[in-house]
């Protein structure tokens, strides 16, 4: 291949770049189970609209509140994984991600604000939680991998 011929490949495939990219965007599908009705679903939209995803754009957002109730929680997780989300996010607190834990265990799952997961039998260690959930540690165990990040 001669020179010329080389930079007017890289430059069309420079110029086709962001089209392709554009043509391989998609509707990412999002779950969100919280306990409470008055949670702010702003505090997870709004990090996320500053990433570029806009809800009816490129994001479809699923959200599903137990109203208080945590009785109602397994029958919403439920729910939210008949409707195939990419990633199912579980509110703030405990009870929310062990419903989402006990529906499915091929979604991805992050939970939110877990006071110490490893004892709530969320994940194995912080280091490698290990099964299909990741998320926030609020006060994680003291072990080598301890952090405000959990795995």
């Amino acid at each position: 291949m001669k020179r010329r011929e080389f930079i007017g490949l890289v430059v069309g495939a420079a110029q086709a770049w962001p089209l392709a990219a554009l043509a391989q965007s998609r509707m990412h599908r999002v779950a969100l189970l919280t306990l409470e009705a008055d949670e702010e679903i702003s505090q997870f939209t709004g990090p996320l609209r500053d990433l570029g995803y806009v809800e009816g754009k490129n994001l479809n957002l699923e959200h599903r509140s137990a109203e208080g109730e945590p009785r109602r929680l397994a029958g919403l997780a439920e729910e939210l994984v008949q409707t195939k989300p990419d990633v199912l996010v579980a509110g703030w607190g405990t009870l929310a991600p062990k419903a989402l834990k006990a529906a499915t265990a091929t979604i991805p799952i992050v939970f939110a604000t877990v006071g110490d997961p490893i004892g709530a039998g969320l994940v194995q260690n912080l280091a490698r939680p290990g099964g299909n959930l990741t998320g926030l540690a609020a006060s994680p165990r003291t072990s080598k991998a301890s952090s405000s990040n959990c795995c």
